[in-house]
């Protein structure tokens, strides 16, 4: 059994539990994180230096950052779908996923913080604006690559899609104007019909 530390509301541990699922892996989950406290520990600190979640122990291995340990569950279950073996393949999976948790991150991460979890009084009206143009500049972006090849790396759902598909959700469910992005919409609805995704990621912000 895989243990998965972290609360089911961070991003990043959603992309883990998503993938655990999809891979249909029996995981412990342990709620860490803001609330929770758990990553200030010594324990937590000498497995995951960073202090931050998700943190994974399987069965001795353990590793931190949610990219690295969906690629590593997806390799090791030898899912050649999610993580091709071919390098070209496989590294054009892997640049949307950097892409997605750095690019799309730099807007996403403080609007979604402005918005969600701080009060209304305390938020600052000049980042937010700004947060929400690089958002739109990156689901632009998105779109674009969905128009020509219906998922993110191809045609069939990859790892690819998991940090992108995740911060689509967050981002439509803002209390945010939206442009239409008719490629971007159907792909949120086919990623809705995964069970795995409606579990894991598709879920009230908070």
């Amino acid at each position: 059994m895989i243990k998965v530390w972290g609360r089911r509301n961070s991003i990043n541990v959603m992309k883990v539990l998503w993938i655990c699922d999809e891979l249909s892996l029996a995981i412990e989950q342990i709620d860490a994180g803001l609330q929770y406290g758990i990553v200030d520990t010594p324990e937590y600190g000498a497995m995951n230096p960073n202090r931050r979640v998700p943190t994974i122990d399987d069965n001795g291995t353990i590793l931190f950052e949610s990219n690295v340990i969906c690629r590593y569950l997806a390799v090791k279950h030898r899912r050649d779908d999610l993580m091709p073996e071919d390098p070209v393949q496989r590294f054009s999976v892997e640049r949307w996923m950097d892409w997605a948790s750095i690019s799309i991150s730099q807007g996403m991460t403080p609007l979604f913080w402005q918005l969600v979890r701080t009060p209304e009084a305390k938020r600052n009206a000049a980042a937010i604006s700004n947060a929400i143009a690089e958002s739109e500049r990156c689901m632009r972006i998105i779109n674009g690559q969905l128009e020509k090849t219906g998922f993110m790396h191809g045609d069939r759902f990859t790892l690819a899609d998991v940090p992108t598909a995740a911060f689509v959700h967050r981002w439509l469910k803002l209390p945010i104007e939206h442009p239409a992005l008719p490629a971007l919409e159907d792909y949120y609805q086919r990623m809705l019909k995964r069970p795995a995704y409606l579990k894991h990621v598709a879920l009230a912000l908070t």
